[in-house]
């Protein structure tokens, strides 16, 4: 996922969600890794997109788990009121 924060969200709003981001690996069964940062690419190809998240899960079935877990929802609130534009892109390895 792809994070694109308005110029209002502040640092300890952005630091907040995150947080809560990550102990959602701790509530929902089948996530295996929750990895989040900003942008460190030195060529300024990111369009704006100051921060990623990768989220693993144990399998699709898990993924699909996480997408409707009230948890889930709860931060998606917060994060979607936080951002400018988003990218979100799944793949099966």
């Amino acid at each position: 996922m792809l994070l694109q924060f308005n110029q209002s969200a502040g640092q300890n709003r952005i630091d907040a969600m995150f947080n809560q981001f990550v102990d959602l690996k701790s509530t929902i069964d089948g996530i295996e890794s929750i990895e989040y940062g900003a942008n460190q690419n030195p060529e300024k190809l990111n369009k704006n997109f100051t921060h990623a998240v990768v989220v693993t899960f144990s399998d699709l079935l898990a993924r699909d788990r996480y997408l409707v877990h009230p948890d889930h929802k709860k931060l998606e609130a917060v994060l979607l009121a936080l951002l400018a534009d988003l990218i979100v892109f799944d793949l099966e390895s």
